[in-house]
């Protein structure tokens, strides 16, 4: 509607729907107002009594709040598109999410950002974007695609395209690299993402003012407060592999500290893992449960989001806001019970039709030629060693004797396997090798393409056989997850759209899913950590404080190869 029409309805009350009877949560006083709620299409008109419309909804006193945003999410993890993924998250309550499309750009670059741009249109879930600042995350590895300021340029225009996404390379920003400061001066003035885990002291300052201001990267109070003091504001993130925030939460209850600038993310979560704990309302149920007052609870998940990316008229319930609301039973469990998307209309799961993906996002494993002797790996007595730690994205390492064969190759043994990371966009053959503690395979390989975030194929086995057939499964396919175990293929899950994603039906993609985490869990993989994100993340060289690349081994911390 025009703005005078918007003014003119809001004074004589003409409502196209009124949820009546509601508990409305006010983010601006922190007060629950028994009250109504008057819309004209998809904007709030008025708050209070004796509001009336064609279409009326009685709340019968549920808690009406603004509906939830996710501040900072990789749709390509969820393994599907846009619209699939859309219909598993609104369910739950949230309505916004803000995008950082970097996989499918490490793959397909401006190309791939396009084609997840069209393929989020028009959708009930409102879709705004980071552009990706670290195609590659970093100089140290080999991605499909390169991204400079220059290739960024177009996409200032788009109307849904906020500002800068996470600055991933700490290292480029701080020493004032020429093509990351050509980014950071492109967008000055806009919202810039930050990733800096365990940064700190002078570092972090000067990461600060090089422009990155949130970070979802925290893995203990003391980073928290640290960063909060800075400026930085804190995205808590809780996903399928990251989740270990209620230490965080509790110390923020017992301190007292402001929350105005902390809100909520998922960054990485598999649907699987939303449809069985949640979405957004998980991490406000988790707050709540840790002390967390549930009106601030609910200003993390919503009205805080919008205020720290610009976006006006969102995040509220108040006249002149958008009509994305969500009815919850109760502010502890946060369970849903209506939600109300960004059209101002009650959220129907109806299936749409099958949107035209651009060809050039498929076909994009390239491997060389490969053997077993491609994966073999010369060892020491002593080998550093990639050690995973239960719950958290973060390992560590270890410097462990390892069992050799007599020509002083690594074997798999004492909980120890071997790990392999191929590039696989341009046949390179570049192959990093090194050795891995916590999955305890057994007599089989787990493989992937989905390896962030340059998504090269990433292999993690016990003997070279099956590592090699896992590598050809994936191959065949256009990329995916799969599993091997004496040289029978158990498992597997093509994801034929940049090697990470699939327009698969949601229910066929959880049904291989599950396959494969039986499958893990039939070579010995424990469930304590999500085998497909945690391997996944092995080959990202900005998380501390060991990781794989196709370039071999890197120090996370010190920044360098490990010989």
């Amino acid at each position: 509607m025009k703005l005078h029409e918007l003014i003119t309805a809001s004074l004589t009350g003409q409502a196209t729907l009124v949820i009546k009877n509601a508990n409305v949560v006010n983010v601006f006083t922190n007060e629950i107002i028994k009250a109504d709620v008057a819309l004209a299409e998809d904007t709030i008109i008025g708050v209070g009594e004796g509001y009336s419309a064609p279409v009326e909804i009685d709340a019968e006193g549920a808690y009406l709040c603004p509906g939830f945003i996710d501040a900072h999410v990789h749709i390509e993890s969820s393994m599907v598109i846009p619209d699939s993924f859309a219909r598993v998250i609104m369910p739950f309550g949230t309505t916004t999410i803000i995008a950082d499309p970097h996989e499918i750009a490490n793959v397909a670059g401006t190309a791939g950002i396009r084609a997840i741009y069209k393929l989020s249109d028009d959708l009930p879930l409102r879709v705004m974007f980071m552009m990706p600042s670290c195609v590659p995350a970093t100089p140290f590895e080999h991605s499909g695609a390169t991204l400079i300021a220059e290739d960024m340029a177009q996409f200032l225009r788009k109307s849904r395209m906020l500002g800068l996404g996470e600055v991933m390379d700490c290292g480029s920003a701080i020493n004032c690299s020429k093509d990351m400061l050509d980014k950071l001066r492109l967008f000055d003035g806009k919202p810039i993402d930050g990733h800096a885990p365990l940064l700190s002291g002078r570092a972090l300052n000067a990461y600060r003012i090089a422009g990155p201001s949130t970070d979802h990267e925290c893995s203990n109070f003391d980073e928290v407060l640290e960063k909060l003091r800075t400026g930085m504001k804190i995205l808590i993130r809780i996903g399928s592999a990251a989740n270990n925030m209620d230490e965080i939460f509790r110390e923020i209850v017992a301190r007292k500290l402001p929350t105005d600038n902390m809100m909520f993310c998922t960054d990485d979560k598999h649907i699987e893992n939303i449809q069985q704990e949640g979405h957004i309302n998980c991490i406000a149920r988790l707050a709540v449960k840790c002390g967390m007052d549930p009106i601030e609870a609910v200003k993390m998940a919503s009205y805080n989001a919008a205020r720290a990316y610009g976006l006006r008229n969102i995040g509220a319930i108040a006249p002149g806001y958008k009509g994305d609301m969500v009815l919850f039973k109760d502010l502890k469990d946060f369970e849903v019970k209506q939600v109300f998307t960004r059209f101002g209309k009650p959220y129907e799961d109806k299936p749409t039709p099958m949107p035209i993906i651009p060809p050039a996002v498929f076909n994009s494993v390239h491997l060389p030629p490969l053997s077993k002797e491609s994966f073999a790996l010369h060892a020491k007595e002593v080998m550093p060693v990639i050690s995973l730690i239960e719950g958290q994205l973060v390992n560590t390492r270890k410097d462990l004797p390892v069992l050799r064969d007599e020509n002083g190759l690594f074997i798999s043994g004492n909980g120890l396997n071997k790990l392999a990371v191929v590039e696989r966009h341009h046949a390179t053959g570049n192959i990093g090798l090194g050795i891995l503690d916590g999955f305890g395979i057994k007599n089989g390989a787990i493989a992937s393409t989905v390896g962030h975030d340059s998504h090269n194929l990433v292999i993690a086995g016990d003997n070279d056989d099956d590592m090699l057939i896992a590598a050809e499964a994936l191959e065949s396919c256009g990329g995916g997850f799969c599993v091997v175990s004496r040289g029978i293929v158990l498992a597997r899950l093509p994801l034929p759209i940049g090697g990470i994603m699939t327009d698969a039906p949601v229910e066929d993609v959880l049904e291989l899913q599950r396959a494969l985490l039986d499958a893990a869990k039939y070579i010995g993989i424990s469930a304590s950590n999500d085998p497909l994100v945690t391997l996944s993340f092995l080959a990202l060289p900005v998380i501390p404080s060991i990781r794989l690349t196709d370039r071999g081994l890197f120090d996370s911390i010190n920044f360098q190869f490990i010989e």
